[in-house]
């Protein structure tokens, strides 16, 4: 594949996965933490799709996916693979948006008055964080690199 077009079909990744990622985790943070609001949501979303965006231009997400797809000897586009490539994405990008995240509302309670122990916060966020940008990454990832592909590839290349 030309470089080019793997290069587009790579940032259209990153932009869509770091738009659905930030999105999903910045509301499941809030709905979990009881502390819901508009405002919250999109101040979260903002600082969860900036910190995924530089992530993505950081990490070449398929070098390494690729790289652990050959270390384990898994085909691309296997079921096996997915599993692997997204634990991967989740283990580098959800760990991350987060602790970011969690350490501003918990900075923010502690301001209020509040008395939470800060591991106690985090913790339980990241846990489920993980567990729902993992199911996130291993659904969408395929879905969004179809589409990717179908839109940055020239009609008459395709099969």
């Amino acid at each position: 594949m030309d470089e080019k077009i793997a290069r587009k079909i790579g940032m259209k990744m990153s932009l869509w996965m770091g738009i659905t990622l930030s999105f999903f985790l910045s509301l499941t943070g809030l709905l979990i933490s009881g502390h819901f609001t508009f405002p919250g949501l999109a101040i979260n979303f903002l600082i969860s799709f900036t910190i995924s965006l530089v992530i993505g231009f950081l990490i070449p997400m398929k070098k390494v996916t690729d790289s652990a797809d050959a270390k384990f000897g898994l085909e691309q586009g296997s079921l096996k693979a997915n599993l692997v490539n997204s634990l991967i994405s989740d283990l580098i990008y959800t760990p991350v948006i987060t602790i970011v995240l969690t350490s501003i509302a918990y900075k923010q309670a502690v301001s209020h008055g509040a008395s939470i122990n800060y591991a106690g916060m985090l913790l339980p966020s990241l846990l489920i964080s993980l567990i729902v940008g993992f199911i996130l990454i291993f659904i969408l990832m395929p879905l969004f690199l179809k589409l990717a592909i179908k839109t940055s590839i020239p009609k008459t290349e395709q099969k």
